[in-house]
């Protein structure tokens, strides 16, 4: 709901802070005082096209702000999380918008500069307007199939959500189906460049390391005769021939380790490094061992070189395709394998998408014969729940029609086209609603359409969304007399489930608000008039009624006049 609108340098208005309550809030005004004003600040913050020439003469610019309530809308609260705005801890967020006197305008949600169409989605959930000329509810055919939906009650949404559910889930299957049949050849050559490949895979057979394997053996085998002289020449530095050869270190270690043990009784110290020694030579021996059983194990082996040659290119040949190493190439096939019977598995599962397609298919049937069956129910007794309405709002032989037919092809929301046309009188032809009436008239339908739509929803107590806030332009325009009392009721019965906003100049209909706003000249700024807005109560109030019924405030008639329209608008409710 709106909590209230700031507006500066608008039109005639200079600066004006209107509160908004809930339940039915009217605004009242001489003519050219600037109560269209009110509505076009309402507009701008509701995403409307800008108009440099809506800026007050002689300011730079006109800035209009508003506080929205949209705690229980929680795709609202999503889509200004989406913007970046942040909504406040009370559940309420500010929405601004400033208008340039050279054209340009900008948005603001939540803190965050948005796109204007940001507030436009937001209005959308938010707030309807009924005006003499923007009539932006009912107008189209997917609003008026939605308000029959809603009117038809709680079990039968249900069924229009199995639908849908129903019916995204068709349109899943077929673009998968479209996506395999398109994709078919390409699915074929690749499944064969894996057969192709896999097929190689399993010929080489490589194990895990063996490239690298391969590769350390053929650097041995082709350089044995240097290894076996860099072995022999290290072996006889370390032990000679044999372990008596003066030069051998394992002797002279020997001989260093005997020198100091001779002498170790004298100096423990010397005793330690001897130890040492006796380590050191083990060791040397091990390591000349080694050497030897090295030396006598390498032989020159052509044919085994030839051998890991051969076995080496056919191991490359893999690693130049499906990887660096032949651990790539295992993982690459292991892969391949799984990859492969995905792609074997496209007609299995293109034959099992398709029988789910035709399952699908019949159960869209049903639902939607069902969908049929309670829309063409729900029509009825929503035309005759307007036409009564209308009976009361000065359009007495005028009734709505809602027409229920089959639609062209099947969409997401079932098999029909919902249309609401007007008979504006007994003999006139229906026509669609909205080019049938005046704007006087279609404002009243609107009306008797959205307390309609109110009535079954609390009735039906299935706990829907919060209705949004109504906006009713001047719904009172062409009636009088008792017809203009049961347009003020019928707007009070609305307000009772939400909040209603009405611009009216009848005292019958402003005494039913809950709060009452005057828009008035104030003052005279230079040439330009100064218009506030301010809320009366009380006596005030009745001053008010008294001008609207007679032009006269301070007329005695007039003024129990309007005492007696507060009276009987509080005992009407």
């Amino acid at each position: 709901m709106l909590e209230e609108i700031a507006i500066e340098n608008l039109g005639v208005i200079r600066a004006a802070r209107v509160p908004l309550s809930d339940g039915l809030t009217v605004i009242t005004g001489e003519t050219g005082a600037g109560k269209t004003m009110v509505l076009t600040g309402l507009g701008l913050l509701m995403g409307g096209k800008a108009d440099a020439g809506a800026v007050r003469p002689g300011a730079t610019g006109a800035v209009v702000e508003g506080r929205l309530r949209v705690a229980g809308h929680p795709a609202v609260v999503r889509r200004v999380d989406d913007a970046g705005g942040e909504v406040d801890d009370d559940g309420t967020v500010v929405v601004v918008r400033t208008v340039a006197a050279e054209g340009r305008s900008r948005a603001h949600l939540g803190g965050r500069s948005v796109p204007q169409g940001v507030l436009a989605e937001i209005a959308d959930e938010l707030v309807t307007v009924h005006g003499q000329a923007d009539q932006l509810r009912l107008r189209t055919p997917a609003k008026q199939r939605a308000a029959l939906d809603a009117f038809a009650g709680h079990a039968h949404l249900e069924l229009l959500e199995r639908y849908r559910a129903a019916w995204q889930e068709r349109a899943a299957l077929l673009a998968e189906i479209d996506d395999l049949t398109a994709r078919a050849a390409e699915r074929a050559r690749e499944a064969e460049l894996l057969r192709l490949g896999l097929a190689e895979v399993e010929r080489v057979d490589p194990r895990p390391g063996e490239d690298a394997e391969l590769t350390a053996l053929v650097a041995r085998l082709g350089n044995a005769e240097a290894l076996r002289q860099a072995a022999q020449q290290a072996h006889d530095a370390v032990a000679g021939d044999d372990l008596e050869t003066a030069g051998s270190a394992v002797d002279a270690v020997e001989r260093a380790r005997r020198a100091l043990e001779a002498v170790a009784g004298d100096d423990p110290a010397l005793g330690e490094h001897a130890t040492r020694l006796a380590e050191a030579g083990y060791l040397l021996a091990d390591v000349a061992t080694d050497l030897a059983a090295y030396v006598d194990d390498l032989q020159a082996d052509p044919a085994g070189l030839e051998t890991a040659h051969a076995r080496l290119a056919e191991l490359t040949t893999l690693t130049r395709s499906y990887g660096e190493t032949i651990d790539d190439v295992l993982r690459w096939a292991s892969e391949a394998g799984l990859r492969l019977l995905d792609l074997d598995d496209g007609g299995e599962r293109l034959r099992g998408m398709t029988e789910r397609t035709g399952e699908l298919d019949e159960q869209l049937a049903a639902l939607a014969a069902e969908i049929t069956a309670g829309r063409t129910a729900a029509a009825g007794r929503l035309a005759d729940a307007v036409t009564a309405e209308l009976a009361g709002l000065a359009m007495r032989g005028a009734r709505l029609v809602v027409d229920v037919a089959a639609a062209d092809e099947p969409g997401p929301y079932g098999a029909d086209q919902v249309t609401f046309s007007l008979v504006p009188h007994p003999g006139a032809p229906a026509r669609p609603l909205g080019k049938g009436a005046s704007g006087g008239e279609l404002s009243r339908v609107m009306l008797a359409v959205e307390v309609a739509l109110a009535t079954a929803a609390v009735e039906s107590d299935d706990g829907a969304a919060p209705l949004p806030t109504f906006v009713f332009d001047e719904v009172d325009a062409g009636v009088g007399g008792r017809a203009a009392v049961e347009v003020g009721r019928r707007l009070a019965s609305l307000a009772r489930r939400t909040q209603v906003v009405v611009v009216t100049h009848l005292a019958q209909v402003a005494a039913f608000a809950d709060a009452h706003l005057v828009v008035t000249k104030s003052a005279a700024d230079g040439d330009v008039t100064v218009t506030g807005v301010r809320e009366v109560t009380g006596d005030e109030r009745v001053r008010e009624l008294a001008r609207m019924l007679s032009g006269q405030e301070e007329s005695e008639a007039a003024r129990q006049h309007a005492v007696e329209l507060l009276e009987t608008s509080t005992v009407g409710r």
